[in-house]
């Protein structure tokens, strides 16, 4: 009784703080020293209102918001300290937009798949949706847990797009119960920030440009428990957390630089979302 009275108390704190917090660093630090001075440990909440701050502050959200609870439960086959988050990752519900208003942007470079642009990596994309075609695999990245995205992936040398699509879903989710059902017919470029361009020129050994990406859309046709953030055990682990979410939600929290890409490829499959 004790122990839910003290929960009940750093969970009201908490919301009082996010209710006034202006999206700074700072309200990041009251959280945490409300939860401290409850005597708490709670440290997925911690994640949480820093998830909710970064998402106020870089997505500039400005409908009304209300905080709902978080149910999350221990996922068997993630990596340690991993979750399947069973809401909207924000812990939040604000008001969306239809798929057919997301704002619109200026598509980034695109060009045929047989002549993808120069100086760009190819890579390909992944959109798994649910067996309900109704909400969309994302997963936060393990190097920056405030970054959302869906399975990405080079393609090898001499390697067809459509099996390195395959191969990639398979080697960051551990999903091989899926079907393709569609894909965008040309490249979709996107160029690296110059930060994110400099340590992937150390990473690589190459200096690209950016990715030159075939999108492919998956059904996914087995259950949640195939999921797997281990993936196959080819690669090393990319992702920490995953959920189901809507196509706006797939956009709102991809890193800056992949919102276009996101817009468009989302535009191209939007009528495969029920």
């Amino acid at each position: 009784m004790e122990a839910n009275s003290s929960a009940s108390a750093s969970d009201s704190k908490i919301t009082a703080i996010l209710s006034n917090a202006q999206a700074t660093a700072n309200a990041i630090t009251e959280v945490s020293r409300a939860i401290l001075e409850d005597g708490g440990s709670d440290v997925n909440s911690l994640r949480i209102a820093e998830h909710f701050i970064v998402a106020n502050v870089k997505f500039k959200i400005n409908n009304p918001l209300e905080l709902v609870p978080l149910n999350t439960t221990p996922f068997p086959h993630c990596p340690s300290k991993s979750y399947q988050i069973t809401a909207l990752p924000l812990v939040l519900r604000c008001k969306t937009a239809s798929f057919a208003s997301l704002p619109s942007s200026p598509p980034p470079p695109s060009s045929t798949m047989e002549n993808p642009p120069e100086g760009y990596r190819r890579n390909v994309g992944i959109c798994l949706m649910n067996p309900s075609n109704k909400k969309i695999f994302a997963a936060s990245r393990l190097d920056i847990p405030s970054a959302w995205q869906m399975p990405q992936g080079g393609v090898d040398d001499n390697e067809d797009p459509t099996n390195a699509a395959i191969r990639e879903l398979r080697e960051e989710t551990g999903v091989t119960s899926a079907e393709i059902v569609a894909e965008v017919p040309h490249w979709v470029t996107y160029d690296f920030p110059p930060d994110v361009r400099e340590k992937l020129r150390h990473q690589w050994g190459s200096d690209w440009k950016g990715q030159a990406q075939k999108w492919f859309l998956f059904k996914f046709t087995g259950k949640d428990e195939e999921i797997n953030l281990l993936g196959d055990g080819a690669e090393k682990a990319e992702f920490g957390e995953w959920s189901w979410i809507s196509p706006e939600q797939v956009i709102e929290l991809a890193v800056d630089f992949k919102k276009p890409v996101y817009r468009e490829v989302l535009s191209v499959f939007s009528q495969h979302f029920q």
